[in-house]
């Protein structure tokens, strides 16, 4: 099992760093008391390949060097493979973070100021920052750059495998609302005015003979590719972790999932990660179930 164990300073990222943790496929934990740390990775084993804990001011004992044992135990366990993070960032910078925020530091609670409390914390927390393996600055970093850094960390390269979202839908029911793109394809051939063609759904075999026959079908397939795949660098560059593109008929049955299914093999063959929603079709199969 990979382990990640987050810490650092309030305010210096660590709820960023989870998040971006958690949409690379992490299982996350946060603000574990430091002593359930053990048993919590004894239990995520069996089901997790990958865990992140976050640990901060709030959680860790009094005397912060009793931290030490666990991580010590921990790393000669060689089934897990352990990284500990801390993140860090000047004083000027976490006040200028809690200022903007309003939020109390932790510490407050002891009757301290804010700037007491922000250099109280760093030296409580200097035990735990030696034990790092990697260390943080963050204080001239934007969210965006401290998600990077996290993805490069753990992916080796700067741009996450973002998973695009083919969903294909049906006008006359509604237009999709969740999509970033949408593309229309009601000016294309249909198969519902063929007798023989209109129970049948853009999966089966004869709606792909259909449509094979057309050329400007495949054309409009080409283009839309292109035109992804030509933005989706640009795209993933934003640390976003999917993208939503909707395809739309008359009725959400032929046309569209058709065409939702060959970007979806398209993709799949340049080793993107793709999911398929068919709206119309999945709410027919709901309906039958629910009869």
């Amino acid at each position: 099992m990979k382990l990640f164990i987050v810490s650092g300073r309030s305010g210096a990222g660590k709820t960023i760093a989870l998040r971006v943790l958690e949409d690379l496929g992490f299982y996350c934990v946060d603000n574990l008391p430091v002593i359930f740390l053990p048993e919590l990775i004894n239990i995520s084993r069996a089901h997790h390949e990958k865990l992140a804990v976050s640990l901060d001011i709030r959680n860790i004992p009094e005397s912060p060097e009793t931290f030490i044992p666990y991580i010590e135990s921990i790393r000669k366990d060689h089934t897990t493979e352990v990284v500990n993070i801390f993140l860090d960032a000047d004083d000027n910078t976490l006040i200028m973070r809690y200022e903007e925020t309003r939020r109390l530091h932790p510490l407050t609670k002891r009757n301290l100021s804010l700037e007491d409390s922000i250099k109280q914390e760093s030296d409580i927390l200097e035990p735990i920052a030696a034990l790092a393996d990697i260390r943080i600055d963050t204080s001239n970093k934007s969210i965006h750059e401290l998600e990077s850094k996290i993805t490069t960390l753990v992916l080796g390269k700067k741009l996450k495998n973002i998973n695009i979202i083919f969903e294909s839908f049906g006008y006359k029911r509604g237009i999709a609302k969740d999509a970033d793109y949408i593309f229309d394809a009601r000016f294309l051939p249909n198969p519902h005015w063929f007798t023989e063609l209109r129970p049948l759904t853009g999966l089966d075999h004869e709606i792909v003979e259909f449509f094979n026959k057309y050329p400007e079908v495949e054309n409009y397939i080409q283009q839309i590719y292109t035109f992804l795949n030509t933005w989706l660098p640009f795209i993933e560059k934003s640390n976003r972790s999917y993208l939503t593109v909707a395809i739309g008929c008359t009725g959400g049955q032929h046309r569209s999932v058709y065409i939702a299914e060959s970007l979806a093999e398209k993709f799949k063959l340049i080793g993107k990660s793709v999911t398929i929603k068919h709206l119309y079709l999945d709410s027919k199969k709901r309906n039958k179930k629910e009869i």
